[in-house]
């Protein structure tokens, strides 16, 4: 695949960005794109190896290793290479229902794999997709047309962030009349109000939203099932329907002070941002929410580095950014081996702002909050911070983070936000539709299934598996499509 010594002779080059300096100014992408030769060059890297671990899409040692959408990734590099990116394209969309959102957000589980990777940078793939979608879109390549053929069957969606979309894509495409109900303002779910605006131009949704609409996928907005949607007047309306909804039931602290005024999930607060920003077409900034405050975010995560992204432009007077856990090594240990997913210390680009603005990591690990202190007006005005050390659990045998008796110390904070994760789908959701969930409240299915416990309705993305990747979440929404199809059809082509 690609060029057999292209490995040796190109060093990985990765497109352009926008400096620290310039790009906190504003909300806009800041990841440029390299020209197309030197994208060719890039993509000649990938190596003839045999065991493309890049596409694998394997569970290893409890992590993710290689593509979940097993997009052929040598494939498509020897066409990049090639200069061929129409066929490129074509390869790609065998496999993929959104690559735009993907290259943009996704953690690139295909570049961990990567064999070039093991003694040398990976193959920049994420970047040769980029190219490859860009490329096509540029060209007019990108279509979804309407089916020839109508079945006859209704598959109602529920939830449109990357697992609705894909599923309801694929069904429309069969032939089947898809319904996707949105409870927010506008499609997009997570894609939309859960990442930041800077990370993923909203109006790269809107662009794939309008073709899914023109081939006749219908969007229904502000409808939130389960409250101003009666679930039950949908099972009756419709042969199929497809739980996509996420799971946004968000991990709380609880501790002192909790009431506070000015703390809040980072979900909500990211929503909050995105939504003035969009509401006025980017002339209004909510500088309110953290102009000159001292800002504390709950979580070490790719939601808390957004939330320092984003209070660092909107001039929060410091950020600091809440581990529990210990920090990362800055390479791999003999524990953590390739093809693995590699724990080791990332810099992402929210860290490296407040590297550029404060002159130092805004993450304090082996941390958390173990009291909020408010004012005389309720208003938060502290945070008491205690220190974490692992312990063994002499019963589980587990290892637990625990606080560090006198190690409380204060600081101020007037502005907290938490981002420590989901615990899984929303009560009222599950309820409305009487379907079971597990221990973790998730939607309950078998392993590598996406049935229900009631027959005609399905689960895909978080909402089943839990809180997870963009490209898990297309993967399942794709795979819980053909599903349907199945179970309508009798048969799927899908």
């Amino acid at each position: 695949m690609g060029k057999a010594t292209g490995f040796l002779e190109y060093e990985r080059i990765d497109g352009p960005v926008v400096s620290e300096a310039q790009r906190v100014g504003d909300f806009r992408e800041f990841h440029g794109r390299l020209p197309l030769e030197e994208q060719k060059k890039q993509a000649a890297r990938c190596m003839d190896c045999g065991v493309p671990f890049c596409q694998a899409g394997l569970m290893i040692a409890g992590m993710a290793s290689g593509c979940p959408l097993h997009n052929l990734v040598p494939e498509i590099n020897d066409l990049v290479f090639r200069g061929c990116f129409e066929q490129a394209y074509d390869r790609l969309s065998v496999t993929h229902s959104f690559p735009e959102f993907t290259c943009r957000v996704c953690p690139a589980l295909c570049e961990a794999a990567c064999t070039c990777g093991l003694h040398d940078a990976p193959v920049a793939t994420k970047e040769n997709e980029k190219s490859v979608i860009e490329y096509a879109f540029e060209h007019g390549l990108v279509k979804e047309e309407a089916p020839a053929v109508r079945t006859g069957k209704k598959v109602a969606v529920i939830g449109s962030g990357p697992s609705g979309l894909a599923a309801a894509q694929l069904l429309n495409r069969r032939g089947h009349e898809v319904t996707v109900y949105e409870r927010k303002d506008r499609v997009g779910g997570l894609l939309r109000y859960g990442i930041p605006n800077m990370k993923l131009e909203k109006s790269v949704i809107d662009r794939r939203v309008k073709l899914m609409e023109d081939a006749g996928v219908k969007f229904v907005v502000n409808a939130n099932v389960g409250e101003n949607i009666d679930a039950a007047q949908l099972e009756k309306e419709y042969d199929a329907i497809v739980l996509a909804c996420g799971a946004s039931h968000p991990r709380d602290i609880n501790a002192p002070g909790r009431d506070a005024k000015g703390i809040y999930f980072a979900v909500d607060f990211l929503g909050q941002v995105t939504k003035t920003l969009l509401d006025s077409e980017f002339k209004t900034y909510p500088y309110e929410l953290a102009k000159d405050k001292d800002v504390i975010v709950i979580g070490g995560g790719d939601t808390g580095n957004d939330c320092v992204g984003t209070c660092i432009r909107l001039g929060a007077r410091s950020v600091t950014q809440l581990e529990m856990m210990p920090k990362p090594a800055e390479c791999r240990l003999p524990s953590n081996p390739w093809p693995e997913w590699p724990r080791i210390l990332k810099v992402d680009y929210g860290q490296e702002e407040a590297i550029w603005k404060f002159g130092e990591d805004p993450r304090v690990y082996q941390t958390t909050v173990k009291e909020f202190v408010k004012d005389a007006k309720g208003n938060l005005k502290e945070v008491v911070l205690v220190s974490l050390e692992p312990k063994k659990d002499e019963k589980t045998g587990r290892m637990n983070m625990v606080p560090v008796e006198g190690s409380e110390r204060t600081v101020p904070a007037q502005l907290v936000l938490i981002a420590a994760g989901f615990l899984g789908s929303e009560k009222y959701v599950t309820d409305a539709f009487g379907v079971e969930t597990d221990a973790r409240t998730n939607v309950k299915t078998k392993l590598g299934d996406y049935h229900t416990s009631k027959a005609k309705i399905f689960a895909a993305g978080d909402v089943r598996r839990g809180q997870s990747l963009v490209v898990w979440a297309i993967a399942e929404g794709r795979g819980a499509a053909k599903e349907v199809d199945a179970a309508l059809m009798g048969y799927t082509n899908l």
